[in-house]
């Protein structure tokens, strides 16, 4: 059997997770069928379960992926950034996590799995989020905690608006935010 370099798996692994994203998106988890997925990707179910597991192992990849994505920028760009790359989402992939939001809510292990995958990240951006309030850039009358569950919820509606198609004023929602978290 001929030796597949590593950076051959690299490239076949990120087909599939192309393609299972426009499946996902299309679709919806429960309605991209392995038959959908084949299309997808142009590769039999043989070669997708070789590199994934299963089906839920592959849109897990797809999400914990997004969301590593998300937090690096914040790190990296602050949490304006995050506000404008999720407003250039498109909204059928903007749709897919309120699935993953299901899944999270009706089954513990998957809620428990989620909230353990990537902890480092998560004290990353709690210890940024610490740095910009002792900077002056966030209000000191709240606790990191406080402050951190806000603009969870800001990006959950942005996400919520998105996934129904509805424009988004991103400056406007950006500014908003700027107003309830700058100090007074």
């Amino acid at each position: 059997m001929p030796k597949v370099t590593e950076a051959h798996r690299e490239q076949r692994r990120n087909q599939i997770l192309d393609g299972a994203r426009r499946a996902f998106a299309t679709y919806g988890y429960d309605g991209a069928t392995v038959a959908e997925l084949e299309r997808a990707t142009g590769l039999s179910r043989g070669a997708i379960f070789s590199y994934f597991p299963s089906k839920w192992e592959l849109f897990y990849a797809l999400a914990s992926a997004d969301q590593e994505r998300v937090g690096r920028l914040w790190l990296e760009e602050g949490f304006e950034s995050v506000v404008r790359a999720t407003g250039a989402e498109r909204p059928e992939w903007v749709g897919v996590y309120f699935e993953i939001m299901r899944m999270l809510r009706t089954d513990s292990t998957v809620r428990e799995r989620w909230a353990q995958r990537n902890p480092e990240l998560h004290i990353q951006v709690a210890e940024h989020l610490a740095q910009c309030q002792r900077d002056g850039v966030y209000r000191d009358d709240l606790t990191v905690e406080e402050i951190g569950q806000f603009l969870g919820i800001v990006l959950d509606g942005l996400t919520v608006h998105l996934a129904a198609g509805f424009p988004v004023d991103v400056d406007g929602t950006i500014e908003l935010v700027r107003t309830a978290l700058s100090p007074k």
